[in-house]
């Protein structure tokens, strides 16, 4: 079953890469932005020398979770954000009388390539963080070092399918969607101490978002949360990811059944 999957993936490479001038482009204009994003953090962090009580070292590792997390989430499922074209100009009624999975079709019909760049650079921002963190390593830091990112993905994937889902019943969600996967991804660039006490309730912890980079953050660092939050929830991070992986498969079926055609 997974062949098809395969061949339209392999076919849209193909297609992507046939201008490898024009490839070599996007893949690292794709770079340049992660580089402007941890630009960006480390301006704010020149001005006093420190962010809300966090010292550079820690900040790189906080910025290097989520610009690790985010690129891989955005290269496995970023592309179902065409999911609104799709509805739109009734293409996505071709998708469903296929006897093959309408998710995973979505996101081979679309694969992007031209995004592993990204992925290659958050990784190596990721180890450069860890390396100079100073981080006082045991096994279980060892462990999660490894699942935290990768539960981040989880978590910024879950975001992109909620946010595409919302297509079935608002067409022009984009922008909506866009507000919490790549304003999130700026979001968890920063730690929780940087925002306000309401901002940080409703969507750094009330959303999850804090346990993408901040939360991890500290267990690695083996730092108290200056905000007081309990020294078990740091390491839940693979916990939450689980959490919204099902309530994002849980709407993306319920958008499904909602779907009524273009009629066209």
């Amino acid at each position: 079953m997974a062949d098809p999957y395969l061949r339209l993936a392999t076919a849209q490479i193909r297609a992507q890469t046939q201008y490898r001038a024009s490839f070599l482009l996007d893949v690292l204009g794709a770079m340049l932005l992660t580089a402007l994003d941890l630009a960006t953090v480390f301006l704010l962090f020149g001005v006093r020398g420190e962010l809300s009580g966090f010292g550079g070292r820690e900040v790189l590792l906080f910025a290097g979770l989520a610009v690790f997390a985010f690129p891989v989430a955005d290269f496995a499922v970023g592309n179902i954000e065409r999911l609104r074209h799709y509805v739109r100009t009734g293409l996505f009624d071709t998708v469903l009388i296929r006897p093959l999975s309408a998710m995973a079709q979505l996101l081979a019909m679309d694969f992007a390539p031209r995004r592993v760049g990204r992925v290659v650079q958050g990784l190596v921002v990721y180890l450069l963080a860890l390396a100079v963190a100073g981080i006082d390593w045991t096994p279980a830091r060892v462990l999660l070092a490894v699942f935290a990112p990768l539960a981040g993905a989880v978590f910024f994937g879950s975001l992109f399918v909620a946010g595409a889902t919302v297509a079935f019943w608002w067409i022009e969600s984009g922008e909506f969607a866009n507000a919490f996967t790549y304003g999130g991804r700026d979001l968890t660039s920063y730690p929780a101490t940087v925002y306000g006490e309401w901002f940080r309730k409703l969507f750094v912890f009330g959303l999850g978002f804090a346990f993408v980079s901040y939360l991890p953050g500290l267990a690695l660092l083996g730092r108290d949360d200056p905000l007081g939050t309990p020294g078990w929830l740091h390491w839940c991070s693979p916990v939450v990811a689980l959490l919204a992986a099902a309530a994002a498969g849980l709407l993306w079926r319920t958008g499904i059944r909602h779907y009524r055609s273009t009629g066209s």
